[in-house]
């Protein structure tokens, strides 16, 4: 019991010198999900995320990749400081097509404060938007909506698996150190269908999509540059997210995680040494910004026979931003082939590449 009680001591001085040092909670174990609740806005915490990717069949057979993006970022929680233009969170939004069958890949971002309703989150009304961009909770569906001159995303999605949560104890750990960490839950197999319109063209289609939310403060350790993330929907109706974390000397961090969604949805964590990432070879180098991407890897979780190689369709996917706030980043559409035992299995998903051109930084650290 003593060694208990002191425990808890340090854990409490800990938390205590963190809310001193910065007016933002800090992601810790222990953290008790609620549905809907933690589908929408924690302003407690400095940085959330809402991420939209999916893979999508036109009725003609055409193939598309999307990804639309809601960022919130704390930039002042003085409590001085209010009225309806004050910039107490910036709100930031990205939305990207890759035609995949076109070779041609769109993207485009908007920065907005909330304003008077120009940007937000809100459990009462079931929303999240920037601008006309906007996903709308209907109560287990989704509506999607955004609109470029260029192109159009319109979509409905229907989770066929609950909510699930990565990570241990309610958290996801990233680095060492009380707080480096996440609140991380994700819908990982939507059924999508809708329409895309694309240079003044309408497609009608389908496929599967990914949700991905995450709220935290502090995350990446001072010594980790970036990450390789994947999301993966295989064929026999199961799931993968793997992310590997970078380390500056070029080695992989043992923070680095996973979940295994299997056909029931009850997800389990999967540990550093429980699967491997691992580039094979293919590279794209970006005219933008000089990054040297992998573009093709070997997926193996020994554990559970599986054994994939990822491909893409178009090498060319990488989000140039405009803004300091959110780093430069290949994300895109993701072809698996492999085997689980002695059957085969395909998929497809989406892959990130974070930390290729500069160190990522978070506000928070």
């Amino acid at each position: 019991m003593k060694s208990s009680g002191m425990g808890m001591a340090l854990l409490l001085i800990s938390v205590c010198t963190l809310a001193a040092q910065n007016p933002y909670a800090v992601a810790l174990p222990g953290y008790h999900y609620e549905f809907p609740r933690d589908y929408f806005n924690h302003p407690e915490y400095q940085t959330e995320w809402w991420y939209y990717t999916g893979n999508l069949i036109a009725s003609d057979g055409h193939r598309f990749g999307f990804e639309l993006t809601f960022f919130r970022q704390g930039v002042n929680r003085d409590p001085g400081k209010r009225g309806t233009w004050n910039v107490r969170d910036l709100y930031l939004a990205h939305l990207a097509l890759s035609d995949l069958d076109g070779q041609a890949f769109y993207y485009t971002e908007r920065t907005n404060r909330a304003g008077p309703g120009i940007a937000g989150v809100d459990q009462a009304q079931k929303r999240i938007w920037n601008g006309n961009w906007n996903v709308t909770w209907k109560d287990s569906s989704q509506e999607l909506e955004a609109v470029d001159p260029r192109f159009s995303v319109s979509l409905a999605l229907d989770a066929e698996k609950p909510p699930v949560i990565h990570g241990e104890n309610g958290v996801s750990q990233k680095a060492e150190g009380l707080g480096r960490a996440s609140h991380y839950i994700s819908l990982t197999r939507l059924k999508a269908d809708g329409t895309i319109q694309l240079n003044g063209k309408t497609y009608t289609v389908s496929g599967l999509a990914w949700m991905d939310h995450e709220f935290f403060t502090h995350q990446l350790g001072k010594d980790q540059v970036g990450w390789d993330w994947f999301s993966v929907q295989l064929s026999d109706n199961t799931e993968l997210m793997l992310y590997r974390i970078r380390r500056a000397d070029g080695s992989v961090d043992p923070y680095s995680a996973g979940t295994y969604v299997p056909e029931n949805g009850k997800a389990i964590h999967l540990r550093r040494d429980e699967f491997s990432l691992m580039p094979i070879g293919e590279i794209w180098k970006s005219p933008s910004t000089g990054a040297i991407y992998p573009v093709a890897w070997r997926v193996t979780v020994p554990k559970l026979g599986i054994e994939l190689r990822v491909t893409t369709r178009l090498e060319s996917q990488e989000l140039v931003g405009q803004s300091k706030t959110v780093p430069n980043y290949w994300e895109g559409a993701i072809e698996l082939h492999g085997l689980r035992g002695k059957a085969k299995v395909d998929g497809a998903g989406y892959l990130e590449m974070t930390g290729y051109d500069r160190a990522v930084e978070f506000s928070g650290d």
